[in-house]
């Protein structure tokens, strides 16, 4: 508890809190100091939690902070049962409760922070079950978590970024090494510039090479420009081929059909849509409304044990049998216009069954069409994207068999060309080896002339001089510029190294002053704090006792008052029942009949009375109905089967109008059968 304690007023004392608390003063803060502290935390954690719990009742700072320990998955010592004394403390600022809350918060606080302020977006709405059944609430709440799992995989995003991302220390090490290389590329610029100026003309071929790097950026963007248009072609070119393709389609169907086959496909179309908007598809959004609703409303329910299923179980059972033998009833009852009529519903419910199989074989046929006319297009970009072609037109293939003629000729005359560039080929080939055959001769005379002369060789070790010459004195060049750039460089830093030194020299006495007189100042300054500390401790401790002192006093003087009024209350109520009492005597006592009649006493009599009168009547009155409630029931019994049996013969009077009605309907178109 100790290390706690200790753990918390450091972590107070520092940043953003610097409450300069020790254990003793910490120790002695009271519960409305507590809570506030506490409050002070939260605050930091979350802002809208930064609130002066004075300005608020007691119960909403408990609420608010039982809230924001709850989002922030706090969770107290021991177990479910001590939930209650938590609570408690927490509204009471008790120190065991409020030091671990203290201790886990500041233990964690960017940790806190983080989840503080991904619980102002992750935390989700509870929406009852009722208004989801509104379709505006509903595309309402689907918007709302749809933007909930945005939010999450963009947060997840920038945690990966800033776990990916360079530090600065690689950063700084990237631009030097990057300013170390552009260092090197001044200097190897200026030593090709050194070089160049010793060519003629440099500044016009510096020029030209402007230009021709400025005509190269040109040409890669106008390869880029046409790139974009062929593809923009390619893809114009697709749109074309697509719609001639539909006016081709358009035109055989017109081609082939007639006005009275358009108007019987339309008003197929026509009565086929009208079908499933009248009688298809309401049936389908009612059933999907039925099941949705008893959805619902099995999820509103409950949840159920094995018990319940059962009960249920048998329960669907007895129905089916009911219903079974209800089914039986009806079929032993049938009677022959009833057996007519049911033939009709039968075809009836065939014919609708059929009707709406052929409606979905139709429907799927629609759409397996549809899916293969996509299938289609695919396939004919996947053609164009690998440079093929479509199935040709009769007319395209003309097209093509002439423009493979032309190329046909254009063909030959190149092949014509290729073979007169051929045999120019082999004449200049052999132009070439008599030419060099005639320079081996000529080398072959020079080298027996050199051997006569005695000076074999010469000729080639001229020219391997000449070029071991030209080699060396750029070498020696190039040596001369580096000598000279380094030597230079030394001399610049041994000249700022001087400068350094002589500006740093009065700087390093006065620092070398300085540091001793710190030394001495911290020194003192750590007896100072010894004893400050020495003295605050016995003044904390003083003040302390002195605070339970007066905590005591106030605490006896709060319990005297409280004392107080109790006894005088006590005292005006005595009073009061005492002048009760008298006022009631000289009622009772007096002469007056009219002042007697006030008394309480006169008053509950007179009650009394008028009740026990009430009882004697009520139990004459039970007397008379017992002695008459057999005969009563006996009555009821008789006129429940005068009525059972009224109906009885309503229903045969009803049964006979219905068969004279039908055997009259049957003689009359038997007559009809004679006279015709």
């Amino acid at each position: 508890m100790g290390d706690q304690i200790q753990f918390i007023v450091e972590k107070l004392n520092q940043e953003p809190f610097r409450k300069n608390y020790n254990l003793i003063s910490f120790d002695s803060l009271e519960s409305l100091q507590l809570l506030q502290l506490l409050s002070d935390v939260l605050g930091e954690i979350d802002p809208k939690h930064a609130v002066d719990i004075r300005e608020e009742l007691p119960e909403q700072t408990a609420k608010r902070m039982l809230n924001l320990l709850g989002i922030l998955k706090y969770k107290p010592p021991g177990g479910v049962s001590d939930m209650s004394a938590f609570r408690q403390g927490l509204v009471t600022g008790s120190k065991p409760v409020i030091h671990p809350v203290l201790h886990w918060l500041l233990q964690r606080t960017n940790e806190l922070k983080k989840r503080a302020y991904l619980a102002r977006f992750l935390v989700k709405l509870e929406v009852p079950a009722e208004f989801l059944q509104d379709d505006t609430v509903a595309d309402f709440n689907k918007q709302y978590e749809e933007l909930m799992e945005a939010f999450k995989n963009l947060h997840k995003e920038h945690e990966q970024l800033k776990i990916s991302g360079l530090s600065t220390a690689e950063i700084r090490r990237d631009i030097s090494a990057m300013e170390e290389e552009k260092d090197q590329l001044s200097k190897r610029v200026e030593r090709l510039k050194k070089r160049v100026e010793t060519v003629q003309n440099h500044q016009r071929m510096l020029e030209i090479a402007r230009q021709l790097r400025l005509e190269k950026e040109r040409e890669e963007s106008l390869a880029q420009q046409k790139q974009e248009q062929k593809s923009q072609l390619f893809h114009a070119e697709q749109r074309l081929q697509r719609a001639q393709v539909q006016l081709k389609e358009m035109q055989h169907v017109v081609a082939d059909s007639k006005p009275e086959s358009l108007m019987k496909k339309l008003e197929e179309e026509i009565n086929f849509n009208s079908y499933l908007v009248a009688e298809k598809i309401p049936r389908e959004m009612e059933s999907k409304k039925t099941s949705v609703y008893f959805l619902q409303k099995v999820v509103a329910e409950p949840a159920m044990t094995q018990a319940d299923l059962t009960a249920l179980e048998s329960e669907i059972n007895e129905v089916n049998a009911q219903m079974n033998q209800l089914i039986e009833k009806r079929m032993m009852k049938y009677e022959p216009a009833d057996s007519k009529f049911s033939m009709f519903r039968q075809q009836a419910s065939i014919i609708s069954r059929k009707k709406e199989a052929k409606a979905e074989e139709l429907q799927a046929a629609k759409e397996e069409m549809s899916s293969l006319e996509k299938q289609m297009e695919q396939k004919s970009s996947q053609a164009h994207e690998l440079e093929g072609s479509e199935v040709l037109t009769e007319d395209e293939f003309k097209q093509y068999v002439s423009k493979l003629r032309s190329k046909n000729t254009v063909y030959k005359k190149k092949r014509l060309e290729i073979a007169e560039i051929t045999a120019e080929y082999g004449i200049l080939q052999r132009t070439e080896e008599l030419l060099r055959q005639r320079h081996e001769a000529i080398q072959q005379q020079l080298q027996a002339i050199e051997e006569k002369k005695g000076i074999s060789g010469y000729s080639y070790t001229q020219e391997e001089l000449e070029r071991v010459s030209a080699v060396k004195s750029e070498m020696d060049e190039v040596k001369g510029q580096t000598l000279d750039n380094m030597s230079e460089m030394v001399k610049k830093l041994n000249a700022m190294v001087a400068e350094k030194k002589a500006s740093l020299a009065p700087v390093i006495k006065e620092l070398r002053q300085l540091r001793q007189s710190c030394q001495e100042l911290t020194q003192e300054c750590n007896e100072k704090k010894i004893q400050y500390d020495s003295c605050a401790a016995g003044l904390e401790t003083n003040r302390s006792a002195l605070e339970q002192e007066v905590k005591g006093l106030l605490e006896e003087c709060a319990q005297e008052e409280s004392n107080y009024h109790y006894i005088n209350c006590m005292k005006r109520t005595l009073e009061i029942q005492l002048q009760r009492a008298k006022e009631e005597m000289k009622a009772y006592v007096s002469p007056d009949p009219q002042e007697r009649r006030k008394a309480v006493r006169e008053q509950y009599t007179r009650i009394i009375l008028e009740q026990e009168n009430l009882g004697k009547k009520l139990r004459e009155k039970q007397k008379v109905v017992r002695e008459s409630h057999g005969p009563n029931m006996k009555q009821m019994k008789m006129w429940q089967d005068f009525e059972q049996l009224m109906e009885c013969k309503r229903e045969c009077f009803l049964k006979q109008q219905n068969q004279a009605a039908i055997g009259q309907v049957i003689q009359e178109g038997g007559k009809d059968r004679l006279v015709l």
